[in-house]
């Protein structure tokens, strides 16, 4: 099993929480989808965008502590997971996106 959330991770996820801050999805129609805006939980609740997530950073929509993250974007959670969440795994992951309007 891949572990992408360290011991820091969740204490971020943890604060971020306790002091009441929305996600960073994107929410206006036209808007792009990003791995810098558009937070987690956005991303693997859409089937197309979850594939594209899936196929740069296999597993980790299947992730059992994922649920933590879903508020969090996979650029904020990169620190904490450098070695699967790559700049070329979140370029990538860009690349695709720019390419489906958020809905």
């Amino acid at each position: 099993m891949i572990k992408f959330f360290t011991p820091a991770l969740l204490s971020l996820v943890a604060a971020t929480a306790a002091q009441g801050q929305q996600p960073a999805a994107t929410t206006a129609a036209t808007a792009q989808y990003s791995t810098e805006k558009t937070d987690v939980g956005a991303l693997i609740g859409n089937p197309q965008t979850k594939a594209i997530v899936d196929k740069h950073i296999p597993g980790f929509s299947n992730n059992p502590q994922i649920d933590m993250a879903r508020g969090m974007t996979l650029r904020a959670i990169q620190p904490f997971a450098a070695d699967q969440v790559t700049d070329a795994a979140l370029s990538a992951i860009d690349s695709e996106l720019s390419k489906l309007l958020a809905k």
